[in-house]
């Protein structure tokens, strides 16, 4: 394996573990037994808007961080996936990164073993389908990743966009948190059910947040070749993150 590529697969691997080591430990913090939120905003519909907003910004600040701009900061499988069915990557990019976003999911959750019964009172922020069931969980989590990589399709196509793709993840997940959560706790991203997963030690419904967001991603880049949407709005290269990037085809997932 190349220098250049264990460098993309090391950042994909620190940029994962860093949205969900402080990601989640802002959904434990609003939501962990004898949270102070309780009292500070008693409304849950505006604590899931705050959440998904702070959530976001996680992911925003990782996006524009040194390891963001190394590997293009995909910090989620679906998003690897996409840009694979896209062309964008060889099969053996995406694997490694992937599994180095999964790695780092694990790794990232394990600081919050130290929120104690706070954190494990929501099994340290681990997504489960909600009172609805299984059905409407699965098909919260297609919406809301196809939603995810619809924006980041025109974001990222676009000259005149693609720089402020990052900004555009604390609104987005502030919206999708406050209203499709309860369905199934709003993931869009198998490494960041996995990770809690992992250290809670439960798996329930684990699948759901695997085949959906795969099916949403299926769905958005199966209409966009349908339509021949990309023969004018084409992805330049396996990035979300273009900030102070002037060499877009510097990143060599597709060699």
């Amino acid at each position: 394996m190349n220098k250049t590529l264990l460098k993309l697969y090391l950042a994909e691997f620190i940029g994962t573990a860093l949205l969900l080591g402080f990601g989640l430990s802002i959904v434990i913090f609003n939501w962990g037994e004898g949270t102070v939120m309780e009292s500070l905003v008693p409304d849950a519909g505006w604590r899931r808007l705050l959440t998904g907003f702070l959530f976001g910004t996680t992911g925003c600040l990782v996006t524009l961080s040194p390891v963001g701009k190394i590997s293009g900061a995909h910090i989620n499988p679906a998003v690897s996936i996409a840009f694979w069915l896209c062309g964008k990557m060889k099969d053996h990019a995406l694997v490694g990164y992937i599994i180095s976003q999964l790695l780092g999911a694990v790794v990232g959750c394990l600081p919050l073993l130290l929120w104690g019964a706070q954190g494990k009172s929501v099994a340290y922020a681990n997504t489960v389908p909600g009172d609805v069931g299984i059905v409407a969980a699965f098909i919260g989590e297609v919406i809301t990743t196809a939603g995810l990589i619809t924006l980041l399709y025109i974001f990222v196509s676009s000259d005149k966009l693609r720089d402020y793709t990052p900004y555009t993840m604390p609104f987005l997940y502030g919206f999708m948190v406050w209203a499709e959560s309860p369905l199934s706790g709003c993931s869009t991203n198998p490494a960041r059910s996995f990770g809690p997963a992992v250290v809670s030690g439960v798996y329930t419904a684990q699948w759901v947040y695997w085949l959906a967001p795969l099916t949403g991603v299926l769905l958005v880049m199966g209409f966009v070749k349908m339509m021949n949407i990309y023969r004018h709005h084409e992805m330049e290269a396996a990035r979300v993150s273009y900030h102070d990037e002037h060499s877009p085809q510097s990143i060599k997932t597709s060699s």
